[in-house]
């Protein structure tokens, strides 16, 4: 079974916790070390972010690890080496986050392959038409046993969220809002409202909330919403900061808690 999968079946109602960095960012080298830290401190799936030049769903902090990411020389290829070299040391899943065209390039069939080289579960492709996903992505990634994960937001149909409830599987990565990606301090009525909305749909998928957690308020918002969260530019920060994932978690665990 698939480590997404597996994830979530046997999860038992815990609120799972997983987080984001940019593959590169601070270091080059520094990619495998940062996830096995992740994984020896409890979280529960990792996000990779691969880095691209026009990064247009992403705030600035993310913007920042990926010019970064890229001056420091990383790239598909580099990411698939320092992922199969950690391979057999990672038990939890890897999730790839980045745009099509550096995909496009490598390949969809070259990356679903290298991802199960290298022990990759899934990927999530934020400006992936739904079309495209369905007629050229997914009869691939199923061939590998690869989940492509899809993005729902607040202007999102129940339709639609319907419509990629029945067509996906692992889980569905329900962003906070309709902005870019930032913390936030808390989230608003209409945010709640929506998250009730979705919680109410009693879809098929688990759900991930993302986008804008970085505090108790905003996690337990989520967690009480959701299977778990997902936490991406205040970690990056805290990474980018200490240059040491022990101590971003350290501090990021601590903001979590007050």
């Amino acid at each position: 079974m698939n480590k997404i999968n597996q994830l979530f079946a046997k999860n038992n109602g815990q609120k799972l916790l997983s987080l984001y960095f940019c593959a590169g960012c601070p270091t080059l080298e520094g990619t495998g070390d940062v996830i096995k830290t992740m994984q020896r401190r409890g979280i529960a799936m990792i996000e990779v972010g691969i880095p691209f030049s026009d990064p247009l769903a992403d705030g600035p902090v993310i913007q920042s690890a990926a010019t970064q990411a890229l001056k420091n020389g990383m790239n598909l290829h580099t990411l698939f080496t320092q992922l199969r070299e950690i391979q057999d040391e990672v038990d939890i899943p890897l999730v790839l986050m980045g745009y099509l065209n550096p995909i496009l390039h490598y390949g969809i069939e070259e990356f679903c392959q290298s991802c199960v080289e290298s022990g990759v579960s899934g990927m999530i492709i934020p400006d992936l038409p739904f079309k495209d996903y369905q007629d050229i992505v997914k009869p691939i990634a199923d061939k590998y046993d690869l989940r492509v994960i899809m993005l729902i937001t607040p202007e999102t149909s129940e339709d639609r969220i319907r419509f990629i409830d029945d067509n996906t599987d692992g889980f569905i990565y329900m962003v906070s809002s309709a902005a870019i990606t930032g913390a936030q301090k808390s989230f608003d009525d209409a945010k709640q409202e929506y998250f009730r909305r979705i919680n109410a749909m009693n879809l098929r998928n688990p759900r991930m909330i993302g986008f804008g957690i970085s505090n108790k308020q905003t996690l337990e918002a989520a967690q009480s919403n959701a299977a778990g969260a997902i936490i991406g530019s205040k970690f990056v920060t805290l990474l980018n900061e200490s240059k040491d994932a022990d101590e971003a978690l350290d501090k990021l665990f601590e903001a979590l808690r007050s």
